[in-house]
């Protein structure tokens, strides 16, 4: 029986339950917290509560990953940021610490000089070597030891998970929904490694569909973030939460489009998010520096 059979059987239980390393140090973050503050002179959007990023499946070191730095920092200039969404598959193949130098540090060191701060979850190539654990313990991916965690910007709350086979769903399932349920962000984000719904090589997760959906349309979840499919998709509102695939930062596959595809694209890109009191703006953008597609997330869908 292979893991996504397992996992389905193990999560349909569950429904009920309703450091330094390598000497690197982290920039310090900016004084900038919130975007809707004037920076370096340029005017601030009006009613703009956050701007940030997401981008997966990056830790090649190879050149489309150094491709989609470069846009990330281009864009950064043009409209500045200090948070990234990391959502796995951090260092390919195995998830070998060494290479923390050529796929993170040196492809992203114009972004962490600015103080820009990555938050980074877990993915499948990650837990090869040593289950992730010297991957959790890095300071520049700010998981801080844990494999599922939570931290809040401004209005928006983001619930980082680890979607991998080997996941402690015990825990985590109660877990999320605990820290939903204490929220009183008006935005909930949550992003994990692993598709729930997708148009590419894996396609949707019936399992997580399950186990996750219910949750997030009852704590009013308005977007799910993720990696492993290396495309880029954004899906129409389902049950009120926009799934968005963002895995094209250094490697692409195939996409084709299923009937809640809102836009699906086979190419090296990044996602940027602009949030505002009653809604999110989503932009693709691929290493033309070009937006490639758009889109609005209402805070609440009638």
């Amino acid at each position: 029986m292979n893991w996504k059979r397992r996992q389905f059987l193990f999560l349909g239980s569950l429904g009920a339950i309703g450091t330094g390393i390598l000497g690197w140090k982290l920039v310090r973050q900016n004084s900038y917290t919130d975007d809707s503050v004037a920076i370096a002179g340029k005017p601030a959007k009006k009613d703009l509560l956050l701007r940030f990023v997401s981008v997966a499946d990056t830790g090649t070191g190879a050149k489309g990953q150094y491709a989609v730095a470069e846009a990330m920092n281009f864009y950064h200039k043009q409209n500045p940021y200090n948070l990234v969404v990391l959502a796995g598959d951090n260092i390919y193949n195995n998830g070998e610490i060494e290479k923390i130098g050529a796929v993170f540090e040196r492809p992203y060191q114009p972004l962490l000089k600015k103080g820009v701060k990555f938050q980074a979850c877990l993915g499948n190539h990650d837990i090869r070597t040593a289950n992730g654990e010297l991957q959790l313990k890095y300071p520049g991916f700010n998981m801080q030891g844990k494999r599922y965690y939570t931290f809040r910007r401004n209005q928006v709350q983001f619930f980082a998970l680890d979607t991998n086979n080997n996941a402690d769903w015990k825990k985590q399932l109660p877990w999320l929904e605990l820290e939903l349920s204490r929220s009183d962000a008006p935005w909930k984000v949550v992003f994990g490694h692993h598709p729930i719904y997708a148009s590419g090589v894996y396609g949707s997760n019936p399992a997580f569909i399950q186990a996750f959906t219910p949750l997030f349309q009852k704590y009013g979840v308005q977007l799910y973030i993720n990696g492993h499919e290396h495309h880029y998709e954004r899906t129409k509102s389902i049950n009120g939460t926009t799934y968005l695939v963002t895995g094209g930062g250094a490697g692409t596959r195939p996409v084709g489009r299923s009937e809640w595809t809102e836009y699906s694209a086979s190419s090296l890109s990044f996602a940027v998010y602009e949030v505002y009191p009653d809604r999110i703006e989503v932009k693709a953008i691929g290493t033309d520096k070009r937006v490639f597609d758009q889109g609005i997330i209402p805070i609440k869908t009638v």
